[in-house]
């Protein structure tokens, strides 16, 4: 998916908000300068800096300088769609995250979730993808969705260990301490963090054979979205998997997904891509993800990604971005300063 977009159903949540709020929605779009007959085709998507310059107004038509942290609150299931319902029958809290993680581009191209096991602690990562900041509005709204979430799905209390945000604190602090249990820390970066314990949670509504038809039906979605086949996933799945232990090799996937490699570099083919490709394309991903979280250092990261030493990461992602490592990451803290700053 070459542009950053979100799918018009990002935008109803605004609208009940406004709504419950006894404000006039068609008032709000008309504030706002929106199109409101968007809302009526459920296939349209808008341009990501759309959806943020429509919670920024949000924010100040209904003088409410929390908007995003209130309305990821009044989330439900049903407003993700078909994600909601694979997230709402799947087993565990662990299962629903990564239904969330795998699935979140139906609904937005610009937020990834990537989380990580520290002794008894689950760190969950909001990040921004390549298209790089987002406003304050959007971030809180969705940490604050995503940790209502797991509350409802579970059914059960869900402490928080700590909360991280990259922009400053505003002057009232009180509605994240309302919403967390806790003061996150700010200028830190986009994270919660909870009991390694809370993945294992069951999800109260799961069930299997509803499950699989939701999956299904988002995987499809996913593909038509992404112009990725299936196999071209499977083999992007399987190189993720596979970079925690080592660089697979092109035989190696082969024999883990059941083919010949003359078969696999067929299908492939047939889907418009190379084994090669998608190498460098996860490495070059994953090399990103980490360059925007500033406790990885570049040589950690180099061998992270399985490089022999960091000069030959460093000149394999200036061929691949026109940057070296350390003006990417530059480049980003720079953009993120700017914008939160405002």
């Amino acid at each position: 998916m070459a542009s950053r977009d979100v799918a018009i159903s990002m935008v109803y949540p605004i609208m009940k908000s406004m709504v419950r709020r006894g404000f006039d929605a068609e008032r709000f779009c008309e504030y706002a300068s929106f199109d409101s007959g968007l809302l009526q085709d459920v296939e349209a998507r808008i341009p990501d800096a759309e959806l943020e310059r429509l919670m920024k107004a949000a924010a100040d038509y209904t003088k409410d300088e929390h908007f995003g942290l209130h309305q990821g609150r009044l989330l439900e299931l049903a407003d993700l769609g078909v994600l909601g319902y694979v997230m709402m029958h799947s087993t565990t809290i662990a299962d629903a995250l990564a239904a969330y993680q795998r699935f979140y581009v139906i609904l937005s191209s610009s937020f990834e979730l990537e989380w990580e096991l520290r002794d008894r602690e689950c760190v969950l990562h909001l990040c921004l993808n390549e298209a790089g900041v987002s406003s304050r509005q959007c971030v809180e709204d969705m940490a604050s969705s995503v940790y209502e979430l797991m509350r409802r799905l579970s059914n059960r209390p869900i402490p928080l260990i700590g909360v991280e945000f990259m922009h400053d604190a505003t002057e009232n602090t009180k509605p994240y301490v309302d919403m967390f249990g806790l003061m996150p820390k700010f200028g830190a970066g986009n994270v919660l963090r909870i009991h390694a314990e809370v993945l294992d949670y069951p999800v109260l509504y799961s069930d299997p054979r509803i499950l699989q038809v939701f999956e299904q039906l988002a995987q499809k979605t996913r593909s038509e979205l992404t112009a990725d086949g299936v196999l071209t996933e499977q083999v992007i799945r399987w190189l993720k998997k596979s970079l925690l232990t080592g660089l697979p090799t092109l035989q190696e996937t082969a024999r883990a997904l059941g083919m010949s490699v003359r078969s696999l570099q067929i299908k492939l083919k047939e889907e418009g891509t190379t084994f090669n490709e998608l190498s460098v394309r996860v490495r070059q991903e994953l090399a990103v993800s980490y360059l925007k979280r500033e406790e990885f250092s570049i040589g950690e990261i180099a061998y992270a990604l399985h490089f022999s030493e960091p000069s030959a990461f460093q000149n394999a992602f200036k061929r691949w971005t026109g940057m070296t490592p350390r003006q990417y990451r530059t480049r980003y803290e720079t953009k993120n300063r700017i914008l939160f700053s405002k």
